[in-house]
């Protein structure tokens, strides 16, 4: 983790990508890292790149750049090196040695930023969790740095392999611990989950890249406070607020995690509780952030990360937000995913339409059914117009004719009386 509590730490950026790629990408990737390291409290002093054939085993960039990269460090007095890649326990040794500084790649740097703005106790755990499985691959270049190998048979066992040993099992150890501490936050929160569905108010999901501004959307939606700064991963804790629907019928909405390019999959892999929360929704909303000039890639990270973490046949509602920012109206309208809507959750712009569109996509999930309740029991209305929406109502002697649009969890309860 970044040592911040003094001074914040001076680092030189390194954007590494292959001759395959763009450069376009690689510069976004490069700002990117950029506002991570910041978001990390630390000051950007150098940057330098490098664009390879291919990557080096040792090293994973090329020899010259690496003497490049230690002339630099001192001329710029930088004492962190962050390489945008992901790099082997090996790889980041031999760097360090090579350039005499610490070195840290992407991965390392997203997962010291989740451990700064965690706050809850299950975020905290998952944190730990994916630091954890990370650091354990990575000790294998700790062991080859400082430490002598493993012999070839009985007593040739030297003191680095048995500090080697320790570590993998105390790592394993604390795995299993955290491991089965997420298990029953897990099990909390599944039946927190079960509580909201019982009530059979509709949950929708905030999905999207991370800065999108999700959080500040939650807030006009709901008028809440919820922390939203224009920095990467501001919050990593689910919240949900309520929300109150054009027809006067409640929601909740749940803003989740950020989602980012080359997020590493220990964390995918940790976060699985608070990722339910999407998975479980019953529309997840994916909001764009209209103005980054890269957002396209970034609609295509997020949809992926939905597949990954197990989205399939949700409806998605594509809400693309900042628009205050946009310049034109032709980048309102072009490279849009269906449906959407244009918004801005600072100026309030377009959410009186957004509400409409999540009533509709709700009321497009209900099926139009006949029911016939009997006269004896008058409840019976009240609850199924709680249930769904009343579309015509009858009344004969012994029964009520009702025509009623219910989703297809609620038919199961009223199934009874379709004849």
């Amino acid at each position: 983790m970044l040592d911040l509590t003094r001074h914040p730490e001076k680092v030189l950026l390194i954007g590494v990508g292959l001759k395959s790629d763009t450069a376009a990408n690689l510069e976004n990737s490069l700002d990117e890292l950029a506002l991570l390291a910041e978001s990390a409290g630390a000051v950007v002093v150098g940057i330098l790149k490098q664009r390879l054939e291919k990557i080096i085993p040792a090293t994973y960039i090329g020899s010259g750049k690496i003497q490049e990269i230690a002339k630099l460090r001192e001329e710029i007095s930088a004492n962190i090196v962050i390489i945008d890649a992901k790099l082997s326990g090996v790889q980041q040794r031999n760097i360090e040695t090579l350039i005499g500084a610490k070195v840290l790649d992407r991965h390392q740097l997203i997962l010291d930023i989740f451990a700064q703005r965690a706050q809850t106790r299950e975020g905290k755990l998952q944190v730990e969790l994916a630091q954890l499985k990370d650091q354990m691959p990575r000790l294998i270049g700790e062991s080859i740095a400082g430490l002598s190998k493993q012999g070839g048979g009985i007593g040739t066992r030297g003191p680095g392999e048995t500090k080697l040993e320790m570590d993998r099992r105390r790592i394993r150890t604390r795995i299993e611990q955290v491991t089965k501490a997420l298990e029953a936050v897990r099990k909390s929160r599944e039946l927190h989950r079960k509580r909201r569905q019982a009530s059979h108010i509709p949950v929708l999901a905030l999905a999207g890249y991370t800065n999108a501004g999700k959080s500040t959307l939650l807030n006009y939606l709901t008028h809440s406070d919820v922390l939203a700064e224009d920095k990467l991963f501001a919050t990593l804790d689910p919240t949900t607020r309520k929300l109150r629907l054009p027809s006067g019928k409640q929601a909740v909405v749940t803003d989740t995690v950020g989602f980012i390019d080359n997020l590493p999959h220990h964390l995918i892999e940790a976060f699985k509780a608070t990722f339910e929360e999407i998975t479980q929704a019953d529309v997840i909303l994916h909001i764009h952030d209209a103005s980054h000039p890269f957002g396209p890639q970034q609609t295509h990270v997020v949809s992926e990360l939905l597949k990954e973490i197990g989205v399939h046949d949700k409806p998605i509602i594509h809400v693309y937000n900042k628009i205050d920012k946009v310049q034109t109206m032709s980048e309102r309208t072009t490279q849009r995913e269906s449906p959407f809507v244009n918004v801005s959750s600072i100026d309030g712009n377009g959410m009186d339409q957004l509400l409409e569109l999540i009533e509709r996509v709700l009321n497009e999930m209900s099926v139009s059914v006949d029911l016939y309740l009997p006269t004896s029991d008058p409840s019976l209305v009240f609850n199924l117009a709680r249930d769904g929406k009343i579309l015509s109502q009858e009344s004969g002697p012994h029964v009520i004719h009702c025509r009623v649009k219910l989703t297809e969890e609620a038919l199961q309860r009223w199934s009874r009386y379709l004849t």
